[in-house]
């Protein structure tokens, strides 16, 4: 079921990418007047169609992609035969290059305003929860493996990162600091400041396996939740809300503590020094086989939520939207320059579609789709011909010197484009399944 649900949302994704994409090259062609003879969500074979006016409208079956079939233009179909007659008045090619040029900047445009329009709703409807920066260096942090390789060190305070202050516990790890170069750390240490610095390829190690390789975590303090029924907690009488101050006469403060004490104590008799109701009292209580005693942790650090207005949800929400472009190109030059390996960084379908996940979250989803939409418009720009981005390059040419380039070369242009991208597609394929 998890896999159907993810492959649900990945074909839902992109067909809205896709549709809005293609969408925005047909409006702006049939507004200057051009004959727009398909328009296509997903690649051949058909399984739907329907003819409206000279436009025929239909989906394909295979998701990954889609096309709008403009008269008089060289595109991925290579359908050169035509262009050899004299242009009509309605071909793409018989009018002005200006014209010409929004209409190929028509998927980009609509693909940014609707990443736009996703990130400030998403602002609008889910305000933020975060935690502070006062409130993490009131307690201090805790260190996994690939935090304890940097350098961290349970109980640190993070006072800036490269040299400047932040304000959520977020900014530590964006994909801002990740993707810069020589990026580092301030850290208080039992009265002295360090510096913690982060390897350039270090992006690489968090994303191998995702949610294995935590760095660092807030260190909370917790009282005892939900105690589950008829476990050893509860017979041995613990209860919500009680706060464990010791284990085994050691002190215990944060939950990493308790757990840490934990972890080789199975199927003993363990003492728990607890606060109830501000009355001390002792309970002797059996550990299980999985180093446990049955109650759920109730986290007692503080988050702050905030809620946004109309106005800032639209200035955070664009914001957002295209920091996720900022990033993409922070993402190549590390790729250019080495400090990355593609095949550990580029991701296809299949790596999108574990992205989106086995259960349907609407946030994720709609977050996703708003991501992707940035980045479809950064890709198709990119002057690259069969990209959107290589027909505005020889239309921008035409428009500065006044000439414009032949269709012999626009078609040669064409069909490098297609090796370019073709390769392109098969590498990020093969890579996607050889990761997946």
């Amino acid at each position: 079921m998890e896999t159907i649900i993810m492959i649900g949302q990945l074909v839902l994704g992109l067909s809205i990418l896709v549709g809005v994409h293609e969408w925005g090259h047909l409006i702006t062609a049939k507004y200057f007047g051009m004959k727009v003879e398909k328009y296509s969500i997903g690649f051949p074979p058909k399984i739907w169609s329907k003819k409206i006016g000279e436009t025929e409208y239909s989906i394909g079956a295979i998701p990954l992609g889609g096309f709008v079939k403009i008269a008089g233009m060289i595109d991925e179909s290579l359908d050169v035969k035509k262009l050899k007659a004299v242009p009509e008045p309605y071909e793409f090619r018989a009018k002005p290059a200006w014209q010409r040029l929004i209409v190929m900047m028509g998927g980009i445009i609509v693909n940014l305003i609707l990443g736009v329009i996703i990130f400030i709703g998403l602002a609008l409807v889910n305000g933020e929860t975060y935690l502070s920066k006062e409130t993490l260096n009131k307690h201090g942090i805790v260190t996994y493996e690939l935090g304890e390789q940097l350098g961290f060190k349970t109980g640190d305070k993070i006072l800036s990162v490269n040299g400047n202050d932040y304000e959520r516990f977020s900014d530590l790890f964006s994909g801002d600091v990740l993707l810069s170069s020589d990026s580092y750390y301030t850290v208080s240490r039992n009265g002295k400041e360090i510096k913690i610095y982060l390897p350039n390829d270090f992006i690489e190690k968090i994303s191998k396996d995702g949610i294995k390789n935590l760095i660092i975590a807030p260190r909370t303090p917790f009282s005892v939740g939900e105690v589950t029924q008829g476990s050893n907690a509860d017979l041995a009488k613990l209860k919500m809300n009680d706060k464990i101050i010791a284990l085994n006469g050691s002190p215990i403060n944060y939950f990493d503590e308790f757990s840490s004490a934990m972890d080789s104590l199975e199927n003993k008799n363990i003492s728990l020094d607890i606060l109830r109701n501000k009355e001390k009292m002792t309970l002797n209580v059996k550990v299980s086989e999985e180093n446990t005693i049955g109650f759920m942790a109730e986290n007692e650090i503080e988050y702050i939520e905030k809620e946004f207005t109309y106005g800032e949800a639209v200035s955070v929400g664009t914001s957002r939207a295209f920091s996720a472009i900022i990033l993409n190109i922070k993402g190549f030059g590390k790729m250019f320059s080495g400090d990355i390996d593609p095949r550990k960084s580029v991701m296809g379908p299949l790596g999108i579609m574990k992205q989106f996940g086995g259960d349907w979250n609407w946030n994720r989803f709609w977050y996703l789709v708003g991501f992707l939409s940035m980045i479809l418009a950064f890709m198709n720009f990119l002057p690259i011909p069969a990209l959107d981005g290589g027909h505005v390059l020889f239309l921008t040419w035409e428009i500065v010197t006044g000439k414009k380039p032949s269709d012999k070369f626009l078609e040669t242009a064409q069909k490098f484009g297609m090796i370019i991208l073709l390769s392109l597609i098969t590498f990020i394929i093969i890579n996607d399944i050889i990761n997946f």
